[in-house]
């Protein structure tokens, strides 16, 4: 066989293997967007549950075995209403800018608390959990944290059980009744002056930052939020027959 010839074969062979090459990287792609395409209801879906379940924990409405799909999407649809709140904390009718996402936990009627997203800075990342309360406006009554990017045994322990229900019982208020919300300690609530431990949860031993950003955050949050507490400390949302009765129930004294 001539050189020629050897040297076609050659060039021949190096571009069917270019070829091939390309072809099987464009299959794979089609294969790799088909594939996150197809899965991104799966995705959305569990997003969907797993805000759920962390609202329902807020709420204490789960216990430490998690109930199935079913159970959590029953339990959330028969005590959880998700709402907004403008700036006055007032319902309302529509989605309007610079609004609030608030959701009331509901029993026969009645409401008996709500719950507020909390998204603030870690250590990290992003920190983000529900932070709910009891109907007077000032006490807590749960905490959940669903995602975060803390360090594992140290600031990650704000996802475990005992940290979470720490909250539970802490006022956002004063003995003078004035708002100075919810903190993380240095060390045990316990230690602090008598009258600061009903506003304190105790911190975590080596994540002093991420206990600062967290109380921080929270902090924010409840500022945002004021208006919300006031009225429920105020008395003006108590029953929850349906979305005029809250309404009727959460208007001003200037209307």
């Amino acid at each position: 066989m001539s050189e020629a010839n050897n040297n076609a074969i050659g060039k021949n062979s190096r571009k069917n293997v270019l070829l091939f090459a390309l072809a099987l990287s464009i299959i794979c792609s089609l294969l790799i967007t088909a594939a996150a395409v197809g899965l991104k209801g799966f995705q959305r879906a569990n997003q969907s549950l797993d805000k759920k379940v962390n609202i329902l924990k807020a709420a204490d409405l789960i216990g430490k075995k998690k109930p199935s799909k079913e159970q959590i999407n029953e339990l959330y649809d028969s005590h959880i209403k998700e709402v907004m709140v403008d700036s006055r904390g007032k319902i309302l009718d529509t989605y309007a800018p610079n609004s609030l996402t608030l959701y009331l936990f509901r029993s026969d009627g009645m409401i008996k608390g709500y719950i507020l997203p909390i998204n603030t800075r870690g250590l990290w990342g992003k920190i983000h959990g529900y932070l709910a309360f009891e109907t007077d406006g000032q006490t807590v009554s749960g905490f959940s944290v669903f995602s975060h990017s803390e360090t594992p045994g140290l600031g990650g322990e704000i996802e475990s059980a005992w940290f979470q229900k720490n909250f539970k019982g802490k006022k956002i208020v004063n003995s003078q009744n004035k708002f100075v919300s919810v903190g993380i300690a240095k060390g045990k609530a316990e230690n602090l002056p008598k009258d600061k431990q009903a506003n304190y949860v105790d911190g975590i031993s080596g994540a002093t930052l991420t206990g600062r950003f967290l109380s921080e955050g929270i902090k924010q949050t409840l500022i945002q939020y004021d208006a919300v507490s006031i009225n429920f400390r105020q008395g003006k949302l108590k029953t929850l027959k349906d979305d005029h009765s809250i309404r009727a129930d959460n208007r001003n004294k200037d209307q």
